[in-house]
């Protein structure tokens, strides 16, 4: 059995870096629907179905455990595959997201206790993150704002242009006039960490940025250490497997921007 990870495109590779980094000893598989892409603006309804088409995929590959690594599937799709179809299909798989265990650590990063997100228009029209975080801690302030232009402008190979520089500025400017108390800003897009080092630029001093990947792996290796009878069944071999529903050619170049590696993909229809 392996571990699988899913995203609409290529944003999760950073989840995925992340998680390699810190547990290289199992079998992965990652899938990118990069042909249907981008899942920011679809309805519920349609990324509901895209990521469990994924999950099923995934499943049938040997993956025991699958992880949303993406917001906007994990905001839309996550809840229903878990409590609707995971029991139809396999009770004894899993699917995890990636929100859960980033809004866990916000509490102890905010001293103001002003939160800022920033993410795709359908991760912030779910409000999943003002959710999750006011399950946790009521008593914090979360202002959200869309940036429908940041996943082009790295997708386009454009995050050290200076039309990003414009574009990153912008939007974190108005987020810090929606709210100036703002301390903690959560990139709530796994497509966001390419462009840190702008968003750390035009940033206020003193702001810290949470970036994902790293959350994430750290709270994968805690499920699995409590849950040995799954993590006994995950393979180790330390290999990986990349799946595109798009051109392989194309999610080669483009996923060695994100992985500082070399990528050999395969095709797969959905």
């Amino acid at each position: 059995m392996k571990i699988g990870l899913f995203d609409s495109g290529y944003g999760g590779l950073t989840i995925l870096k992340g998680i390699r980094a810190r547990m290289p000893q199992y079998d992965y598989v990652y899938l990118g629907d990069n042909a249907r892409a981008p899942y920011g603006t679809r309805s519920f309804e349609v990324v509901y179905d895209f990521t469990l088409q994924a999950v099923k995929a995934l499943f049938e590959r040997d993956c025991r455990l699958v992880i949303l690594a993406c917001n906007t599937a994990s905001a839309k799709a996550l809840r229903s595959i878990q409590q609707n179809d995971l029991p139809a299909i396999d009770p004894d798989r899993r699917v995890l997201g990636i929100i859960r265990p980033t809004v866990e650590v916000v509490p102890e990063m905010t001293a103001t206790g002003h939160i800022g997100l920033l993410a795709t228009p359908g991760t912030v029209a779910s409000h999943s993150y003002t959710m999750e975080i006011e399950k946790i801690s009521p008593e914090l302030s979360v202002t959200e704002l869309a940036c429908p232009m940041w996943v082009p402008l790295v997708e386009c190979e454009e995050a050290d242009g200076d039309g990003a520089d414009y574009f990153v500025r912008k939007y974190i400017d108005s987020l810090m006039d929606a709210d100036p108390k703002i301390d903690t800003i959560i990139l709530g897009c796994t497509h966001y960490p390419i462009l840190l080092p702008k968003i750390r630029k035009y940033a206020p001093e003193g702001v810290r940025i949470v970036a994902q990947g790293a959350l994430v792996a750290e709270s994968l290796e805690d499920y699995l250490r409590r849950h040995p009878e799954m993590e006994r069944e995950i393979s180790r071999n330390g290999t990986i497997e990349y799946l595109t529903t798009e051109n392989p050619e194309k999610f080669d170049r483009l996923a060695s921007l994100f992985l500082s590696s070399s990528v050999s993909s395969s095709r797969i229809t959905l």
